[in-house]
């Protein structure tokens, strides 16, 4: 009897203990950072590659279109005299780079032809009125597709001499013409002068004839003279 009240004891004991054991906690690891959304300290910063290219504006006042043809008066015994309108509304810009000269490019050149002022009202109200139907068709565009001859390289106070070709828009009829272009890059600026011929009749217009007064060539000439500022 006194071995099973030894016993009993120590099975009090031992229930006493378990009840009173703490658990364990369960250790956890601490959160890592992501490693992609922290930089490495050395990272370099994302730049735009380096660009050497320039575009220069052409210049209102400073810029002409300009057109000559060759005419007959009939009623002045077939004197020959050759006629020349000028217009200074004349928008576009062009973009070269002295480090790669072959790829230089031209916006769209557009010119205000209702403007066209020559010697003669009579001659120009007649253009715009007529043939040209400039009051109806106001604006000559050039959007150049192709430009050619350019040399490897050049510097300021240089002269270059290349052709640019594109689709020109008379009216309503777009023709592919070809400029020769020659032009001088200064520190800060870019001249030139850019020349091309066309037919009057490949445009619906002309030659011109004003019955007994005079007659003109089909042939006409076109001639950008610009000045262009960064």
């Amino acid at each position: 009897m006194k071995r099973n009240l030894i016993m009993m004891i120590l099975m009090i004991f031992i229930l006493a203990a378990c009840q009173t054991a703490e658990v364990a906690p369960v250790e956890t690891e601490a959160p890592q950072a992501d490693a992609e959304a922290m930089p490495a300290a050395d990272a370099e910063a994302e730049s735009a590659p380096a660009d050497g290219a320039l575009t220069y504006t052409l210049a209102a006042g400073e810029t002409t279109l300009s057109y000559s043809v060759g005419e007959t008066f009939i009623n002045q015994n077939n004197k020959f005299a050759t006629a020349v309108g000028v217009t200074g509304s004349v928008a576009g810009t062009i973009t070269l780079d002295t480090a790669n000269p072959q790829g230089a490019a031209l916006s769209t050149i557009t010119a205000d032809v209702v403007e066209f002022t020559s010697d003669s009202n009579r001659r120009d109200n007649t253009i715009r009125d007529r043939f040209l139907e400039s009051t109806k068709f106001p604006t000559v565009t050039f959007v150049p597709t192709a430009i050619t001859g350019l040399p490897e390289s050049y510097a300021p106070g240089d002269t270059i001499t290349f052709q640019v070709t594109g689709d020109t828009t008379i009216r309503e009829t777009t023709l592919p013409l070809t400029f020769d272009v020659a032009a001088k890059l200064g520190n800060d600026t870019l001249n030139g002068q850019a020349t091309a011929t066309f037919l009057m009749s490949d445009f619906g217009f002309g030659p011109i004839s004003i019955g007994g007064i005079l007659d003109t060539e089909d042939e006409v000439s076109m001639t950008l003279d610009f000045m262009a500022y960064p």
